[in-house]
């Protein structure tokens, strides 16, 4: 049967509304978090071979259970309504056992990852690293000389994957006249941009006082320096890298694009688009310690180090540190320190993997800001629960 119905019903706006000016704005993202491409240039990553299989059939009796979030009880779904989501995928044992689905967003639509980018972007780090072509101890000037005379002149590698580069740069979402609203320009991002590319950008990028190393500071630019980076060492596109080392092996059933500028360089720390499914998959990866329907994506020992590494006391020096009180933050993984370890992303994204439960958690969001501190909380307490529940 044919859907007559109209785009201006089921969002509540017109297409012609959305603009690169607005798109990450309430309440277009609704629509424009499942396009990026037709607004930002991108590029084609991967496309699924076979067909997804059908939504779990018990998800209606799932999200009409209740969670005790902040304010008291409520039913899973009243949340997930009031809390902007669009979707809601839940694996156990490696089996879907949950898809919810706003109305404004279909079974198999992709939608944009945000920052969960980076956690994606860092296991090609870690593939690239067994391979023998990326050395994580390494200065970041080894592979992208350029970067001289910048804060990335005398930092690592690994000070890259850990985000405790002492870079100069704030991460100001609202603000289109700061240092962030240059770099969202120079990634396409933004209106006004094509005049500097993102490296270019990058390598602009002054260093703070004091030693690399020292704080977890939370700056998006690393992951896109990252992403040079891998390039650079492996001589293959970041687009082509990750369909080699992750989509190929997990054998993804959706299609998976990735923003660029004008240059082509790609917007590895958050422009990853790809199904809430194909999402959750990688997940079960990393869950099963590196491993996708019996082939080796990322060693065990890489799996492992990144769950147990990372510095406790940069951590607690950071402005992240109460998410978290007993976590970490490691080759782009946050540690939760109660067992679970999670990709964020801006707008509300989530993918949360419990080990324990043997579950693995997608929720995907239109939240209209950036960062929605008690929504935070609130994600928090639900997916804790959801693991246990299921």
């Amino acid at each position: 049967m044919v859907d007559t119905t109209t785009f201006e019903e089921r969002y509540g706006f017109r297409r012609d509304e959305v603009t690169l000016a607005n798109w990450r704005l309430d309440p277009y993202g609704r629509w424009s978090f499942q396009n990026v491409g037709e607004l930002v240039p991108s590029a084609h990553v991967w496309r699924g071979t076979g067909a997804e299989d059908a939504p779990a059939a018990e998800t209606s009796a799932l999200v009409a259970e209740r969670v005790r979030l902040a304010n008291g009880e409520e039913r899973i779904a009243d949340f997930l309504a009031r809390s902007y989501a669009d979707a809601l995928v839940v694996m156990k044992g490696g089996h879907f056992v949950a898809d919810w689905f706003a109305p404004s967003m279909d079974f198999g639509n992709r939608h944009i990852t945000f920052s969960i980018s980076k956690s994606i972007t860092a296991v090609v780090a870690g593939a690239l690293q067994e391979r023998g072509l990326l050395d994580p101890g390494a200065p970041v000037v080894q592979y992208v000389p350029e970067a001289e005379g910048s804060a990335y002149g005398d930092a690592t590698v690994q000070h890259v994957l850990d985000m405790t580069v002492a870079i100069d740069i704030d991460e100001a979402y609202l603000d289109p006249q700061s240092p962030f609203g240059r770099y969202r320009r120079a990634m396409l991002w933004n209106p006004g941009g094509g005049e500097e590319g993102l490296r270019e950008f990058l390598c602009s990028l002054r260093r703070l006082p004091g030693d690399h190393g020292e704080i977890f500071r939370y700056r998006s630019p690393n992951t896109d320096m990252l992403g040079i980076i891998l390039e650079r060492a492996s001589g293959l596109r970041m687009a082509d890298l990750l369909r080699e080392i992750i989509w190929a092996p997990l054998g993804a059933r959706g299609e998976v694009t990735m923003t660029v500028d004008r240059e082509g360089t790609s917007r590895a720390s958050a422009g990853i688009s790809l199904t809430p499914r194909d999402l959750a998959r990688f997940g079960e990866m990393m869950r099963q310690g590196g491993t996708a329907n019996g082939t080796r994506v990322v060693s065990e020992a890489w799996v492992s180090g990144t769950l147990s590494g990372g510095s406790k006391a940069a951590w607690d020096r950071s402005d992240f540190a109460p998410l978290f009180p007993k976590g970490r933050y490691h080759n782009k993984w946050y540690q939760t320190g109660e067992g679970s370890f999670c990709g964020i992303g801006i707008h509300g994204q989530w993918l949360y993997i419990d080990p324990a439960a043997d579950v693995v958690i997608v929720r995907m969001s239109s939240q209209p800001d950036p960062i929605m501190e008690g929504f935070d909380r609130d994600n928090l307490a639900l997916l804790g629960q959801l693991a246990r529940m299921v």
